[in-house]
């Protein structure tokens, strides 16, 4: 620190509580003239800390509205596993479960097949994890046939998954058909011809899983 205004600039920087130590490793430099018009420039320093945003922590394993506060902690991860298997999806806060048509039960029946029973299994023991939940069992059907014969086809295989299920997860549950009314993918292609995938994919039973408030 050199110049006239030295010994000011000194105790001025005492006056603000620096300590002589700190006060030299300041760099004063004097200029002569005004500093208006001057160009100021600000550099990142790269030897600074970084900011970034980051979870504070891993996920809890109950905030997850699949692991909803209704399910007791030593069921959280049966609870994971199941769903994960059975390729669970949420909608609006409600587990929904699509168990395809085609596995359950033969062409324009309403039996459910042996093979299925593996899944079905599952389903029923999920339940038991959500004891408390809302739980609704729905028939679907792709567009071809009669509505009214779609309707009543769709109503028998949902009451028969219901009934199935509700003798392992001990609760009532209730069934509804909607034939063709709820496709989750076109039955026909843009240009009018048919789809057969997106036929597969509407014929489906859904459970749907409604967690009790606040779960």
């Amino acid at each position: 620190m050199t110049g006239r205004h030295a010994p000011a600039m000194a105790a001025a920087l005492l006056a603000a509580g620096l300590t002589p130590c700190v006060a030299s490793a300041l760099t004063v430099r004097l200029m002569s003239g005004s500093a208006i018009g001057m160009r100021s420039t600000f550099e990142k320093d790269m030897a600074a800390p970084q900011s970034t945003f980051a979870k504070a922590g891993a996920d809890s394993a109950l905030e997850s509205v699949f692991v909803s506060s209704e399910v007791a902690p030593e069921r959280v991860e049966t609870t994971r596993s199941l769903l994960s298997e059975l390729n669970a999806r949420r909608t609006d806060g409600v587990i929904v479960i699509d168990l395809p048509a085609d596995v359950l039960f033969d062409f324009d029946k309403a039996t459910i097949r042996p093979d299925a029973e593996p899944a079905l299994t599952r389903a029923a023991e999920l339940l038991k994890s959500y004891p408390q939940a809302q739980v609704s069992i729905g028939g679907h059907t792709d567009a071809k046939g009669d509505d009214a014969y779609n309707e009543g086809l769709s109503l028998r295989r949902a009451r028969a998954v219901a009934a199935r299920l509700q003798r392992e997860a001990g609760r009532t549950l209730g069934a509804e058909g909607f034939g063709e009314r709820r496709p989750v993918a076109p039955n026909v292609r843009p240009d009018g011809s048919d789809d057969p995938d997106g036929r597969q994919k509407n014929r489906r039973v859904e459970i749907r899983i409604t967690p009790r408030a606040g779960g």
